[in-house]
């Protein structure tokens, strides 16, 4: 599914979309392509020749933002994609999704005028994004930010990346089979499970749970953040999720001064990516050619 905006430089909406893609194969990759081309080609206001375009991926951008240079396990015919010689503009800027979602919220989200802050997505998988000083922190190879894959077990069964034990496969609905013992098939049913007093869906939620506690704790400590941002589905769990998670959190988190660490939900759902990369956009257009109206 392919989502856009059209943005003012104040974060007022002035459009948005929603295109359906190819789930799979060279199909996806031609469906992608072309969608984005298109909603692009519907959002650009007519008679603007040249306004910054943000497009935001799984996967990391290269050095330059103009592509995405590595997708593991991913719509690989999209890798290393010049976007802005596809679209034929000359202003297209590129960024990973959860960064893009970070962005949204910094900009005009959870985090406004904070300094410090960390997002964690937690869906499918377990993403993440890091702001230090008020910037975007991307770090070598743009790879930072990738908080799914921190290790908690080190005897656990490797993810993705190969370590062993991540976030990622602690809390992520694409392991909820796997956790359940094939009881709960996603972390809707787990959740509804645990909301019935289901005692195996309770044990296995609130586990997943602590997992989820004990990794923001050692991010706590690592990047002391003012604010920790949650998004993604499984934030739709609502108290099931946060009433427990606050109750770890008064178990594990270091407090110096008795100071908790706020943790809140993302304002955006479901254009969060699209408002993150435009957003960048307008920074990137911004720091080369000064303000501009549109992203």
């Amino acid at each position: 599914m392919i989502k856009g905006v059209l943005m003012q430089h104040d974060g007022t909406i002035l459009n948005q979309l929603i295109r359906e893609t190819q789930d799979e194969g060279k199909a996806a990759v031609f469906s992608w392509k072309e969608g984005i081309k298109a909603v692009v080609s519907e959002l650009k206001p007519k008679g603007k020749a040249n306004i910054p375009i943000g497009i935001c991926a799984p996967g990391l951008p290269d050095a330059q933002h103009q592509s995405i240079a590595y997708m593991p396990g991913r719509l690989q015919g999209l890798e290393h994609l010049n976007w802005g010689e596809y679209l034929a503009e000359t202003q297209v800027y590129v960024l990973n999704d959860a960064n893009a979602a970070m962005m949204a919220e910094h900009q005009f989200g959870a985090g406004i005028g904070k300094q410090h802050l960390v997002l964690l997505t937690l869906g499918t998988g377990v993403g993440g994004a890091i702001i230090i000083d008020r910037k975007l922190y991307k770090g070598w190879l743009n790879r930072a930010g990738h908080l799914g894959h921190l290790s908690q077990h080190p005897f656990g069964e490797a993810g993705i990346v190969n370590l062993p034990g991540t976030l990622e496969m602690a809390i992520g609905n694409a392991t909820v089979s796997e956790r359940s013992k094939g009881r709960f098939k996603s972390t809707y049913e787990l959740v509804e499970g645990y909301k019935k007093g289901d005692a195996w869906a309770s044990l296995v939620w609130l586990e997943s749970i602590k997992n989820l506690a004990t990794g923001i704790s050692s991010l706590i400590n690592i990047l002391s953040p003012e604010l920790i941002i949650l998004s993604g589905g499984i934030i739709q769990a609502e108290e099931a999720l946060f009433q427990p998670l606050a109750t770890f959190m008064d178990l594990f988190e270091w407090r110096p001064g008795d100071q908790p660490t706020p943790i809140v939900k993302a304002h955006f759902t479901a254009f969060a990516g699209a408002v993150g990369a435009a957003s960048f956009a307008r920074e990137k257009a911004r720091a080369i050619e000064g303000p501009s109206h549109h992203t």
